[in-house]
């Protein structure tokens, strides 16, 4: 997991927000691709090759950033439903 830590912190360099590109929604450095579109088309059951054909100025490398972006939101206060208990 050494390997994985360090993904973490790589989205920091490639998601970026900027009033002036796409109303300040985050996007992958000097793109107009933002996180959203990527992280819906994952969870869609796109590919990292899908995404990557779809959109060219992204590299995947992005991806990554999106899917570590995604990990590092998911440690933070979010709610998870509690499974109700079955008798």
């Amino acid at each position: 997991m050494s390997g994985a830590t360090s993904n973490l912190k790589n989205y920091e360099q490639r998601i970026v927000r900027d009033k002036g590109i796409c109303g300040g929604e985050p996007v992958f450095q000097g793109t107009r691709v933002t996180l959203r579109t990527v992280l819906a088309s994952l969870a869609g059951g796109d590919s990292a090759a899908d995404i990557l054909a779809d959109f060219p100025s992204l590299k995947a490398e992005d991806i990554q950033a999106a899917i570590a972006f995604a990990a590092a939101s998911a440690e933070e206060d979010l709610p998870v439903p509690a499974v109700p208990h079955i008798r």
